[in-house]
């Protein structure tokens, strides 16, 4: 996935879903792009979403290719304020990893399996 993926409509809708729901379901994760870093880094992300409109791109662009070295799944959102909106943060974020999916596990499996058969 390079960072000119463009998000089907309807994997993005199931993405804020799951954003939406991590909190209240006991997930857990990290926010921002040194956070990320690290839960990649130590096999600790399941699912990173990383913002289009980070500036400059340099801050995020080494996130896609840490993920594709670790095998984690990433997807991208439009923004960072979407992102930090829909987990719940009054403040935007550049990137989130998913690392405890709590009872939202399901539906995080169906995520990474569609991000995954995008990739291919």
């Amino acid at each position: 996935m390079a960072a000119t993926f463009e998000v089907p409509a309807e994997l993005k809708e199931k993405q804020n879903d799951f954003l939406s729901e991590l909190t209240k379901k006991k997930g857990k994760a990290r926010i921002g792009v040194n956070e990320v870093t690290k839960a990649i880094e130590r096999d600790q992300a399941k699912l990173v979403f990383i913002a289009r409109d980070v500036s400059p791109a340099e801050l995020t662009m080494h996130i896609p290719l840490l993920c594709k070295e670790k095998k984690v799944a990433y997807t991208f959102t439009d923004t960072r304020k979407e992102l930090g909106e829909k987990l719940g943060v009054p403040v935007g974020t550049a990137a989130l990893a998913v690392v405890e999916a709590g009872d939202a596990q399901p539906v995080l499996d169906q995520l990474v399996k569609t991000i995954a058969a995008l990739n291919k």
